[in-house]
């Protein structure tokens, strides 16, 4: 059985738009996903709320990957595929976060994850929708928050490319709820795992 891990922030952990909630354990796309490749699979989610990814949270080791990834993935053996999911809370403006600080933490997870790791899936931060200054999250995130998430995206493709990984662009497949111009609802979490079935 092979092992995949899918280490990332809430739309790993399947935050629920509508209500703040979780969605379902057969709705999220680590469990959709699990459910399209079938037994010779093991899908893991080890998705975080407010997860950051290259720079560290105010609340704490397990919402800051800079200081928790090395840990867990010192700790962890038989990594067949890590799906890497991460990037999105890092644009929230508190962090005033520039596009070389991402260039340089995304690399030094990829090459932390390629210590252990067989296989790497690499996913593009959600781009942001003009919802998100409307919602429940526009204490966190607001325009240039949106500018960012419209730009990262070629930065995360280059260094899939330079350290052969996949790319997977989820922005090509779905959007962000118009809800919160952040999260993905039940359908959106269906498409994801059926596209990223395919690269299996």
């Amino acid at each position: 059985m092979k092992k995949i891990i899918c280490y990332g922030d809430s739309n790993t952990f399947g935050y629920n738009p509508k209500n703040g909630s979780r969605l379902g354990e057969n709705i999220r796309w680590t469990s959709v996903l699990q459910k399209n490749l079938g037994t010779e699979y093991k899908v893991i989610n080890e998705g975080m709320c407010d997860r950051t990814g290259f720079v560290n949270n105010p609340k704490g080791f397990l919402f800051s990957a800079p200081e928790h990834f090395p840990k867990y993935i010192s700790e962890s053996e038989n990594i067949d595929i890590l799906i890497l999911w991460i990037g999105t809370n890092d644009l929230q403006f508190l962090y005033n976060i520039d596009l070389s600080t991402i260039e340089q933490g995304l690399g030094n997870l990829i090459k932390l994850a390629k210590t252990k790791a067989k296989k790497i899936i690499i996913i593009s931060p959600v781009i942001l929708s003009e919802k998100i200054v409307e919602g429940a999250f526009n204490y966190q995130f607001d325009k240039t928050s949106i500018v960012k998430s419209n730009e990262v995206g070629i930065l995360y493709q280059n260094l899939a490319q330079i350290y052969n990984c996949i790319y997977f662009d989820v922005n090509k497949f779905v959007k962000p709820s118009d809800i919160d111009g952040l999260h993905y609802d039940e359908h959106s979490h269906k498409i994801i795992a059926e596209n990223l079935a395919q690269l299996f």
